[in-house]
């Protein structure tokens, strides 16, 4: 059996974004069924733990005895077991998979620290500076996605992939702004990946988590 690790709680502002959601998200693209093991607060330092995931973050994969970390990482290692998420053709293959690396290298690691600066540290001096360069670099990347993107359903055309998935969760991270509906293309294809019963499964499990520490 699958199993892998997410938070037991989360502040609201980040329900639905917490990174196992897209190893969630393709485990049931792929149907393949897994358990949790949810984190209490402070959990993810323990020893045993940090032999699983060293960096102490969620999410962490683990299946008969083999250990994985990294969202990325676990995402492609699912789809490799899935046809909807890497297609069989090698060159198709070959672009989801550049897709996905695009989600995280190009765009993520700029739209991250733009939700930092307005989540974690709103209201700081160095913040305040920092923000108007990060939002310039997040517009010219999601102007050049969208470019990209076009009139196509999908990233990579009429088929959906991994590299769609990914990029769909690091567009969420940009919810709190206007950002995504200011890019003609964007929003039709987020809210089109949103709507597949995959990840409304995935978000649902993901939330039901939360809910129940809340009670």
């Amino acid at each position: 059996m699958i199993t892998i690790s997410a938070f037991r709680q989360a502040p609201p502002f980040v329900q639905g974004l917490v990174r196992d959601l897209r190893v969630r998200w393709a485990l049931n693209e792929a149907g393949l069924a897994y358990r949790t093991r949810l984190l209490a607060m402070g959990e993810q330092q323990a020893p045993d733990y940090r032999a699983w995931q060293p960096f102490a973050q969620v999410p962490a994969y683990e299946e008969d005895g083999l250990t994985l970390f990294e969202s990325g990482a676990i995402v492609l290692h699912i789809a490799a077991r899935s046809a909807v998420l890497l297609p069989a053709e090698p060159a198709a293959r070959s672009r989801a998979i550049t897709w996905v690396f695009a989600a995280l290298n190009t765009m993520e690691v700029f739209i991250q620290q733009l939700a930092q600066v307005d989540g974690l540290y709103a209201g700081q001096e160095w913040a305040r500076l920092r923000r108007p360069e990060l939002e310039r670099m997040v517009k010219r990347r999601l102007g050049e996605l969208g470019a990209r993107l076009g009139d196509q359903e999908y990233l990579d055309g009429a088929h959906f992939t991994a590299g769609d998935l990914m990029m769909t969760t690091v567009l969420r991270i940009l919810r709190h702004t206007e950002l995504v509906a200011a890019e003609p293309a964007l929003p039709a294809y987020q809210a089109r990946c949103e709507a597949r019963p995959a990840f409304q499964r995935a978000l649902r499990e993901q939330l039901e988590a939360f809910e129940a520490a809340a009670r």
